[in-house]
This record gives C-alpha cells, sequence and structure tokens, in this order.
C-alpha cells in the first residue's frame, strides 16, 4: 500500500527520509501533478512546489511530507498530499510533550484518540469538538494495534493526545489542559488538524509521537533541547520499527 508520512519540521522530516529506500524527489507547482512512470506524480515543468520525498519502507510505498508547524500548516499538507498521492492511510510522526507524569522524554505516544485542547464551539459541543464533528477522532484501529505490537527500547502508550496551536510549557496551562481532558497523555500542534482532515477525507490516519520534552517541568525548555541535541536519532529507532510492521493492506485480520 501508499503510506503518506507528514512531519511538521525538517529536524523531524529528515529522520523519516532517511528510512526510505530507492528515494527520490517529486515536487508541487502550479503545473499541476502528473503521473511519473507509475510510480506517482512529479511537476511537469520547473516551477518548484511543495518538495515530496518517496520511496520504500518495509514492504510499502512510503510519500513523506514536511508541512509546517501548527494547525492549518498541517491541514494544508496534509489535504494536497492526500489530493495529489492518494495515500491508502496517513501517519503523523514527529515530536509531542508528554502530559501524564508516568511517561518521560522517549517514550512514544500513539493517538488512539485525538482532540482539540483550544477549540470550543459553545452551548451544545464538548469542548475541543468542532461542531457537526466527533468529539474526539479515533485513530484508525489496524494502524493502532501495529504501533501498540511494536518492540523498541522506549515505551509505547496509547491514548488522547490533544493538539492546539500553542507550544505548551509552563504547568498552569497544562493543569488547564487536563482540567478538560482527564486522560490526555500528550500535547501536540497538528494531529488534531491531520485527523480532522482524514475523516473528512476518508483516509486510515494515526498519529505516532515521541516524547521531546514533559511540560510543567522546571528545565522544560532544556529538556526540548537536549532531546534534538543527543536523544533525537535513538528515539526515532521506534518509528522505524513502527513503519517496517505495517502490513501491506489494511483490511480487517491487518
Amino acid at each position: 500500500m501508499r503510506i503518506g508520512i507528514v512531519s511538521a519540521m525538517g529536524s523531524e522530516r529528515s529522520r523519516i527520509q532517511a528510512l526510505l529506500k530507492n528515494a527520490r524527489e517529486a515536487r508541487a507547482g502550479d503545473g499541476g501533478f502528473v503521473a511519473a512512470d507509475g510510480f506517482g506524480p512529479r511537476l511537469p515543468g520547473e516551477e518548484a512546489g511543495r518538495v515530496y520525498h518517496v520511496g520504500a519502507i518495509g514492504r510499502n510505498e512510503a510519500v513523506v511530507a514536511e508541512t509546517g508547524i501548527g494547525k492549518v500548516n498541517a491541514a494544508v499538507g496534509a489535504a494536497e498530499l492526500i489530493r495529489a498521492w492518494r495515500p491508502d492511510c496517513l501517519v503523523s510522526t514527529g515530536v509531542a510533550g508528554g502530559l501524564d507524569p508516568a511517561l518521560d522524554v522517549m517514550d512514544v505516544v500513539v493517538g488512539a484518540e485525538v482532540v482539540y485542547h483550544d477549540v470550543d464551539c459553545g452551548p451544545g459541543n464538548i469542548p475541543g469538538q468542532v461542531q457537526g464533528l466527533p468529539p474526539v477522532f479515533a485513530g484508525d484501529p489496524v494502524l493502532l494495534e501495529c504501533a501498540k505490537a511494536v518492540r523498541a527500547e522506549s515505551r509505547v502508550a496509547a491514548g488522547l493526545i490533544c493538539s492546539g496551536d500553542e507550544f505548551v510549557s509552563g504547568r498552569q496551562r497544562l493543569e488547564a489542559i487536563k482540567s478538560r481532558h482527564a486522560a490526555a497523555l500528550a500535547v501536540d500542534m497538528e494531529s488534531g488538524a491531520l485527523a480532522q482532515v482524514c475523516l473528512l477525507y476518508g483516509v486510515p490516519f494515526l498519529s505516532f509521537r515521541i516524547l521531546s520534552d514533559t511540560p510543567g517541568a522546571a528545565d522544560h525548555f532544556k529538556q526540548y533541547n537536549d532531546f534534538w541535541k543527543m536523544m533525537a536519532d535513538r528515539s526515532f529507532g521506534v518509528t522505524e520499527a513502527f513503519l517496517h510492521s505495517l502490513p501491506q493492506e489494511l483490511s480487517k485480520n491487518g
């Protein structure tokens, strides 16, 4: 199958890109997309648009894109990838902040459910719910089971990811999010928008996030910087194991 893989930042995307076998680049531009040797679309001219990195991971073809940080960037990037490449599923990889004291930096949170922490549509809607859509977005069950079965140095926990346009750092903000979403394990800035786009387009989705920091800790920002300096390469090994474990189709039996 074809897996769409999106990351917010270049530091995340480059680590996924390095996993691709027989990798090549494809670009999107004003000229649109055309089929290229049966291996997906590419730009029929010199205009440079969004760059995709295409190759093989495990038994599947993968299309890797860097969307940029935040909900709008994530939504636009996911929609463009889905419309151009028609992936069989979409996976969000990268980092998140930990919201559960039982988890630590380098642990992994898999989004069994995703909710916005910065959305409130008023009476008749649950906090985090976009009116007319589910209160939470559920991760694809087959992708979720593959993630939970990964055996790696990092711990993998499945649960609720909260998402919003905010880099959460202080304890006061952390506690405010937990007061609304007590079961939350992690917080990020893209998973909610990605889950919403995938629901609207009918594409199976899962967010697979490494904890780079624990908001509310006294040395929170140092944690985050130290993760990228010393721990990132080792941590992304669990993402590699997950991507290699994915089946060739998302049947009910995997």
